[in-house]
């Protein structure tokens, strides 16, 4: 009885070690992986992208063909990119068909966004693997934000967006009206903002520049002159004309005023035939300024 006992342990002993040996091999030789450096993208439009890559397979296993692909797919074989025309001489397979499974894009397109997943296939049958999420690729362009509506001494920005954040920290270029300014960030602070830095202002980053936008700075009356034609001495029966201007934007009105009557409305003020009724002090008067313009009419 003992001895019927021991024969029974000790094949049990043997059977749960063969079966522990076999759970060994199996966990040995599932060495399929694919390793995306990182599982998403945002480039710029018209910018170098790298997608680094490892993978790796049991050993035994030889790799006869390693490619990228848009289509995720464990039955047929999917399209590979290379082959695709709209790809072709744009994107370079700079892996091997060891463990090296990185792809680059000489110039991105937006049409170029999408989901890719990297696929080998060994010379054994059953031997293919296809890397699980795949990398998302978004492509964006560079747009200026500027406020609508800006007046001089206000604190001002202007911010170079994307639609995306882009993967590679950017350093960032502003220039106005084709001159380079001090700035290298996203934000461009102009605080506060003055009527000289109205212009043209485009934002660019390795070497790829967003399209232009106007900077209109509005501002007040200055500079307030008062002309009159013909100058010199006035005689009854000419015709006179006095002529007001300023420097604002946007243009002001101007009311003139002969001593406190209003009289007429506009940048001149014409006075036909004039008579010595005519006679007296006239001043225009614009939004923010005043001016007199002391001339004795005959």
């Amino acid at each position: 009885m003992k001895a019927e006992l021991l024969i029974s342990l000790r094949m049990s002993l043997t059977v749960s070690l063969l079966f522990l040996l076999f759970i060994s091999g199996v966990v040995a030789q599932d060495g399929w992986a694919v390793n995306y450096n990182s599982k998403s993208f945002c480039a710029l439009k018209g910018s170098e992208v790298t997608m680094s890559c490892t993978y790796t397979y049991p050993s035994g296993y030889r790799v006869h063909k390693a490619f990228w692909t848009k289509e995720s797919g464990k039955g047929s074989e999917p399209p590979d990119l290379l082959d695709d025309p709209e790809y072709r001489g744009r994107v370079q397979y700079l892996g091997d068909e060891h463990s090296d499974c990185t792809l680059r894009f000489k110039t991105v397109r937006e049409k170029d966004q999408s989901k890719y997943y990297f696929t080998f296939i060994t010379d054994q049958p059953g031997g293919k693997y296809q890397g699980e999420g795949g990398v998302d690729l978004s492509v964006t362009d560079l747009q200026v934000e500027v406020p609508e509506r800006v007046i001089e001494g206000d604190k001002v920005t202007l911010t170079c967006k994307t639609t995306c954040s882009l993967t590679v920290r950017p350093t960032f270029t502003w220039y106005r009206n084709g001159h380079r300014l001090s700035s290298s960030t996203d934000q461009l602070h102009l605080q506060p903002v003055s009527r000289e830095d109205a212009g043209r202002y485009h934002c660019a980053v390795l070497g790829l520049n967003s399209p232009e936008v106007t900077l209109n700075v509005r501002y007040g009356p200055k500079s307030v002159s008062v002309s009159i034609s013909p100058s010199g001495e006035i005689v009854e029966g000419i015709s006179v004309t006095l002529t007001c201007s300023s420097d604002a934007n946007p243009p002001v009105e101007y009311n003139w005023f002969k001593g406190t009557s209003f009289v007429a409305k506009g940048e001149t003020y014409t006075m036909k035939k004039i008579s010595s009724v005519d006679s007296g002090e006239y001043k225009c008067k614009s939004s923010k300024e005043r001016l007199s313009v002391h001339q004795s009419l005959w």
